[in-house]
């Protein structure tokens, strides 16, 4: 037995001497998740260990291959101005310029109109290979407006990336880390289902719509563009210590992430969501950074407490995930004078076992027989809606049109049909609306604007 597996042993034990198919794949991402945390050198060493159990998936043997310390990721969930969907001349995945610049140096070339670099890209998870190009659009420099960097010749409709009907996917962009040379390749794979996007999002953290992760083993989440210049990061002497004996909830989360940012308040309510998002996640992180890191680097002293480690991380940011928006959206009603129990109810049932996001105005009236239906609504709410809209047809089963909140930055005109037949009313901040086809914008509905829908029908209805 060589000394690096004797090593790893005695860290963490052996990873076939799990018991179940479930704790092998749970073990797999337990050591690229929490390698995240390491030091660089063991970090390496950790990397070099890992070997993908046989029962994982087409993508979590994708993963575990590429997520090497010779390797970098960029990750992003596609947007209509990335694919063909609102039918822009723009068209092919934006990624920023410093960091196509990092990968192919020879692209930093401000001197010459439109510099570009031509590669080898492989969409593995559909199967499709080609040569394609990186350009950095810098007429700006040269008389123009336009100073951004995209991936073009990708083959038109028939691209997996320009497909309309993946836009809102979440795709992971691996280069090589190669210092001071062209990276040459890239392998790309675009989720192609929701089990495959939380295996990705639980190596590298949340991809919000709209901003883009890069990450790496060597040094795990490094930076993602930020759309508010609030600082919301806390010190370990900032966080309470309570919160570092048990880890606050997501209530208590977003009252901190408020408390930072009182200029918020100031934002109508479509860009008061997004900018506060971007403060509560910075929160949630430097929290969970002072929590976990002391006990990762201290070690494991069997396999079972590293699992339990990992397993506890991974289920903490799903949570935070899935429930964060939901509290940002109570809370922009509250501050625009909705009161709960009288003019919404969150987190009720409409029908037994059925439960929307929202009612209005309240899950007694929602029961009330004699209550007219014209008044009532109904809002789910969802990061991304590519493939979880369905879910909100069940609900609510008095109001036929569902209104959907989502974050997601575009659909294409196919799924947007489906939507309309379904009776599905899209939500969207009025920022994202200019990334949704043109001919459907006119139909969509900002945060903004419900808002006044639900406060037209408090004018109406008597308490």
């Amino acid at each position: 037995m060589g000394l690096h597996q004797r090593e790893r042993r005695r860290h963490f034990g052996d990873i076939r001497d799990t018991r179940s198919r479930a704790s092998r794949r749970v073990l797999g991402f337990a050591y690229l998740t929490l390698g995240c945390y390491l030091d660089p050198p063991s970090r390496t060493r950790l990397f070099d260990w890992y070997s993908p159990p046989p029962t994982m998936t087409d993508f979590t043997r994708w993963i575990a291959k590429f997520a090497r310390p010779d390797r970098v990721w960029y990750a992003k969930r596609l947007s209509g101005n990335d694919t063909l969907a609102n039918g822009t001349h723009q068209a092919g995945p934006y990624i920023p310029r410093d960091f196509l610049n990092s990968r192919f140096p020879s692209l930093n070339r401000p001197e010459e109109l439109n510099p570009d670099v031509w590669f080898e890209l492989s969409i593995d998870s559909h199967s499709a290979y080609g040569t394609v190009r990186a350009v950095w659009y810098n007429n700006a420099l040269h008389g123009g407006t336009r100073n951004e960097s995209r991936l073009t010749n990708l083959g038109g409709i028939s691209s997996p990336l320009l497909d309309p009907d993946n836009t809102g996917a979440l795709a992971v962009f691996v280069f090589r880390r190669i210092e001071q040379a062209e990276a040459y390749d890239c392998r790309v794979w675009i989720c192609r289902d929701e089990s495959e996007e939380e295996s990705a999002e639980g190596l590298i953290g949340p991809v919000e719509p709209g901003q883009a992760v890069i990450w790496s083993p060597q040094h795990g989440r490094m930076s993602e563009p930020a759309r508010a210049p609030i600082r919301c990061w806390l010190r370990p002497d900032e966080i309470p210590y309570a919160w570092m004996e048990a880890f606050p909830s997501g209530v208590e989360i977003l009252k901190k992430a408020v408390e930072l940012s009182p200029a918020h308040r100031k934002l109508d309510p479509d860009a008061r969501l997004l900018a506060r998002r971007d403060c509560e996640y910075q929160v949630f992180q430097s929290i969970e950074e002072a929590v976990e890191l002391p006990g990762i680097r201290e070690g494991f002293e069997n396999i079972d407490q590293f699992v339990a480690r990992a397993q506890s991380v991974l289920q903490r940011r799903k949570v935070r995930s899935g429930r964060s928006l939901e509290l940002h959206v109570r809370q922009i009603f509250q501050e625009e004078d909705l009161t709960e129990g009288r003019h919404f109810s969150h987190g009720v049932d409409s029908e037994p076992g059925r439960k929307p996001d929202f009612l209005f105005p309240s899950q007694a009236r929602y029961r009330d027989p004699g209550f007219p239906e014209s008044k009532l609504r109904m809002l789910a709410v969802k990061t991304t809606c590519k493939d979880r809209w369905r879910q909100v047809l069940k609900e609510a089963d008095r109001i036929r049109t569902k209104h959907l909140l989502t974050l997601q930055e575009g659909v294409s005109a196919n799924q947007y049909r489906q939507m309309a037949e379904s009776r599905v009313q899209l939500v969207v901040p009025k920022g994202h609306v200019k990334r949704f086809p043109r001919e459907i914008r006119s139909e969509l509905t900002t945060l903004s604007g419900f808002i006044q829908d639900i406060k037209g029908l408090r004018a109406t209805t008597p308490d």
